[in-house]
C-alpha cells in the first residue's frame, strides 16, 4: 500500500466517523465537540511536535507529528477537504522556490 492510499483510506473513515454518534469513536467525540475543540487539538499536537523536536527525540518526533497529521485530517474533513486536496496543492508548487509562491499569494 502506497502513502498515498494509506492517506486515502484514512480520510474516508474520518469522514464516516465524523457522521457517527459522538460515542462511537473519538473522531465523532471530538467532532460532537465542534470547530474549536478541533482547533484546539491541533494548537496542542503542534505544541507537542515542537516539544518533541526540542527534545531530540526522532521516534516521539513522528509519532507526534502523525499525531498532527491525523488532527489536521479530521480539520480537513470538517471543510469537507482531504489529504488528497493537500498532496494536489503540494504538486502544484513543485518546482516553485518559497519565495515565489508566497508572492503568488499576493
Amino acid at each position: 500500500m502506497t502513502n498515498a492510499e494509506i492517506l486515502e483510506r484514512l480520510g474516508a473513515v474520518i469522514e464516516a466517523r465524523l457522521k457517527a454518534e459522538p460515542g462511537a469513536s473519538y473522531v465523532a467525540s471530538l467532532a460532537a465537540k465542534g470547530h474549536d475543540a478541533i482547533l484546539k487539538k491541533i494548537a496542542e499536537e503542534a505544541a507537542e511536535t515542537i516539544l518533541a523536536s526540542k527534545d531530540g527525540d526522532k521516534l516521539h518526533l513522528i509519532r507526534e507529528t502523525a499525531d498532527l497529521w491525523f488532527h489536521n485530517m479530521v480539520l480537513l474533513a470538517w471543510h469537507g477537504a482531504r489529504a488528497e486536496d493537500v498532496l494536489a496543492e503540494l504538486a502544484r508548487r513543485e518546482g516553485t522556490s518559497g519565495i515565489e509562491e508566497k508572492i503568488s499569494r499576493g
